[in-house]
């Protein structure tokens, strides 16, 4: 499997993603600084979390408008696996490849700690090979994670089995609707989630949890 990083101004968690994906697959990922206007020949575009273009507006609203990303939605449009992470997931809603919105935390704080997450949905490039209602635990860090959408946005995700993770019962960091820690886009091939599954893929690194994504995609797509 192929993939590449996009790096914008003030990412912080890249360089994780590169850690992870070189570790899983063997092979550095391409580092796309987000003033490229191309993409290089990759199966997989990982949006990573960090605080891009430091937060102004609202958060991902000015890397939703950055040149790499107009080569971002057509690798999606033409079937290419985009993986969208905390300010990722951001980027994702801002662009319109992803509905909803995520916004301050209900509490209105930073949260920053292992959350117990339930997997909603299997059948996902993404997904495969957890079990369906496993119960995992990835580490969160974020001040905009309350998913928003409006009711018929929400029934249409459960409707159609998009809502990939959800926060387990009593365990909802940020007042996210239903609990939504993670959604699929319609053709299944974008997933935008909170949570950091690239922290969690070595034991050294406190667990193995975010593991399997990673090998769903490397099985998928390689």
């Amino acid at each position: 499997m192929k993939s590449a990083v996009i790096v914008f101004p003030a990412s912080n968690c890249d360089r994780d993603a590169q850690t992870a994906l070189k570790q899983l697959t063997g092979k550095d990922p391409h580092m796309v600084w987000h003033q490229d206007s191309a993409l290089p020949d990759v199966d997989l575009v990982v949006l990573p979390g960090g605080f891009s273009y430091g937060d102004y507006l609202r958060c991902g609203a000015m890397a939703s408008q950055s040149s790499v990303m107009k080569a971002v939605k057509a690798h999606a449009e033409k079937g290419g696996a985009v993986v969208g992470i905390c300010n990722g997931f951001q980027v994702l809603t801002e662009t319109h490849m992803l509905p909803g919105a995520l916004m301050r935390n209900a509490d209105l704080k930073f949260v920053c700690r292992p959350v117990k997450l339930t997997v909603e949905e299997t059948q996902s490039a993404f997904t495969r090979k957890y079990s369906k209602g496993q119960q995992i635990s990835i580490p969160v860090a974020h001040g905009e994670g309350n998913y928003f959408a409006d009711e018929e946005t929400l029934n249409r995700l459960e409707g159609e089995n998009r809502v990939a993770f959800r926060y387990a019962q009593g365990d909802n960091p940020n007042g996210s609707a239903r609990n939504i820690a993670g959604i699929l886009n319609e053709k299944r091939n974008v997933l935008g989630l909170m949570p950091h599954p690239e922290r969690v893929v070595d034991p050294l690194l406190g667990g193995e949890d975010g593991k399997a994504l990673f090998q769903s995609l490397i099985e998928t797509l390689s």
